[in-house]
């Protein structure tokens, strides 16, 4: 991304799956060059290129001190890379637990000023108000900052009596995960709170049945943070007598480019099939938490021209996430999926693949928008996201929205 200090300018490089806690910026004649790191051009064909574009000759020296500082901090291909790499698969296979890897930065990391900003937000949850056609719910996974609002309307539907004794299936977004895969993990989730155990049985029945459709131990549960943040409103609702199933749903990179549906894969259909199968063996004892955000749009996420929250070009893009939110709330899988496939998705929806996972799985689910916003992640680029309420279907939903 363009480097934040103004003293500093160019281009900002980090490693979103940490494989090296190395930023570096590197300064905008340099930068022009990137485009050489190919594996065909040589040192010497990106010094020719420098000089041309600066008019005079730079010294080879420049080159050399470029590459060897992305190779040092792990940012090109090649021995120093993959031993990183390793070293961090290893070290999240060996670790007891999944750490909560964005305690400090997205949410305080001491337990009483979280409670107290979760007490604050949430209110009171001790209602027992649910009817039992009640299945789950679907929040944000945006950083609390910006979708205070959902959580609190999503999390105010689950009283912890509704979660006493049951299972949280959640199917959270896996923005680093492998395509038609799905990752899974046996560790239990730490937050600042305590623990929450996963219900190792299920992962089981699901591995041996899924088989090829599973990654276990899927490194991106390491620093995902789609489930992380559910795991802390959970924690906070219902303390440990509670387990989860953390489910990570890979995008559907095929359906994309096929615009076929994506059960058309054998790995999805396998999993779609074990996880309807899961929930038709255990309907009583299941509740399903979907971490999952909608539209991406702005220059941070590719697109030319900035946008704000709800304004100019946000307005449309607040109809077309309702009009799939429509199809979702109906229990309409064909429907939402050719609103999504059109035009590859233009809207950049990271909410997809958990959310049809969940229509594959559920088929009976149908649900309430509960409640609908935008927020704008910096100044040119806006997330928008959704708390939603699914029953059953023996309630009959009229796809209310609140926003």
């Amino acid at each position: 991304m363009p480097s934040p200090v103004k003293e500093r300018p160019g281009l900002l490089v980090r490693d979103p799956f940490q494989y090296s806690e190395s930023i570096i910026i590197i300064p905008p004649l340099l930068a022009h060059g990137l485009r050489f790191f190919n594996g065909e051009d040589t040192e010497l064909d990106l010094q020719a290129y420098l000089s041309k574009i600066t008019g005079e000759i730079v010294p080879g020296t420049v080159v050399t001190s470029m590459v060897k500082a992305l190779e040092d901090n792990g940012f090109l291909d090649g021995e120093g890379f993959n031993s990183l790499r390793e070293k961090r698969h290893q070290d999240f296979a060996s670790a007891p637990t999944r750490m909560p890897i964005h305690a400090g930065t997205a949410y305080p990391s001491e337990e009483l000023e979280l409670v107290s900003l979760l007490k604050e937000k949430l209110g009171d949850v001790s209602l027992d108000g649910q009817p039992s056609s009640q299945i789950g719910i679907a929040a944000p996974h945006v950083s609390p900052d910006g979708g205070w609002s959902c959580y609190s309307s999503a999390y105010r539907q689950l009283p912890a009596s509704h979660l006493q004794g049951r299972t949280i299936v959640i199917l959270g977004t896996s923005h680093y995960g492998a395509p038609e895969r799905f990752g899974l993990t046996r560790k239990p989730f730490r937050t600042p709170l305590g623990e929450l155990k996963v219900n190792t049985e299920m992962v089981d029945w699901l591995e041996d049945r899924a088989g090829k459709s599973i990654v276990m131990e899927d490194y991106c549960h390491a620093i995902e943070h789609s489930i992380e943040f559910q795991c802390v409103f959970l924690r906070h609702l219902a303390g440990n007598d509670q387990q989860i199933l953390p489910i990570l749903c890979g995008p559907f990179v095929q359906s994309m480019l096929t615009g076929e549906s994506p059960e058309k894969d054998d790995s999805a259909n396998r999993f779609f099939d074990a996880l309807g199968e899961l929930n038709d063996l255990n309907r009583a004892k299941l509740i399903w938490v979907l971490g999952i955000d909608l539209a991406h749009i702005g220059p941070r996420y590719g697109d030319a021209d900035p946008v704000r929250a709800f304004e100019g070009e946000m307005e449309s893009v607040e109809a077309a996430d309702r009009m799939r939110l429509e199809c979702v709330m109906k229990g309409d899988e064909e429907g939402f999926l050719a609103l999504v496939q059109e035009d590859q998705d233009p809207l950049k929806w990271c909410g997809f693949s958990p959310l049809y996972t969940f229509l594959k799985a559920v088929p009976e689910a149908r649900g309430t928008v509960l409640e609908y916003d935008q927020w704008n992640i910096d100044e040119t680029s806006v997330v928008s996201f959704a708390s939603l309420n699914f029953n059953d279907g023996s309630q009959e939903s009229d796809g209310a929205t609140h926003t």
